[in-house]
């Protein structure tokens, strides 16, 4: 394959021209439009400033003056009265008193979260081993229906509702889902 020679070669014609290239044009006339403002503004700016230097010291020609009595003297440095009060709540709020009542908080009992129901005992014992990898420990009963045996695993008990809260959503987080909050009986 020859080389080509790239030095001899004319750069393209198209090509558009570098930003950073001071591109040097002659500049725009400018328009009569643009004279004639700028012509009204050299006239109207040192024409207005003329006229505010000239009626800065002119004093008015008439002077109006109150006439003093002494009825005005008077009103000047008394107060009028306040009105009276059409409504009864400003004295009501005053002489208001708040009662405060009080609370028994009563403690609805110890609480289990149940996280699953199975027919074998393997199954159960499954979800108690993804539930100890979250850090809880969870226990199996067996429950005998009329139908049928079942094992239920199940968290707890808690003394407030809020523990079990705290660990159905570090369940939830974990991927087991299907925790109920029940009453211990």
């Amino acid at each position: 394959m020859a080389h080509q020679d790239y030095v001899s070669r004319s750069r393209a014609k198209n090509k558009k021209k570098s930003p950073y290239k001071k591109n040097i044009e002659p500049a725009p006339a400018i328009s009569l439009k643009v004279k004639m403002i700028a012509l009204f503004l050299v006239l109207a700016l040192p024409s207005f400033g003329y006229l505010l230097w000239t009626i800065k010291d002119k004093q008015p020609d008439v002077v109006v003056t109150p006439k003093a009595t002494k009825t005005a003297k008077a009103k000047t440095t008394e107060l009028p009265k306040p009105p009276e009060e059409k409504w009864t709540y400003v004295d009501d709020l005053k002489s208001k008193e708040v009662e405060v009542g009080e609370y028994k908080v009563t403690q609805k009992g110890p609480y289990k979260m149940q996280c699953g129901s199975f027919k074998t005992r393997k199954q159960a014992e499954s979800l108690k081993a993804r539930i100890a990898f979250t850090g809880l420990v969870a226990q199996v009963s067996k429950s005998v229906g009329t139908s049928a045996t079942w094992y239920k695993v199940y968290l707890g008990p808690y003394p407030k509702k809020r523990g079990a809260e705290k660990d159905k959503h570090k369940l939830k987080n974990n991927s087991v889902h299907g925790c109920k909050i029940w009453n211990w009986d």
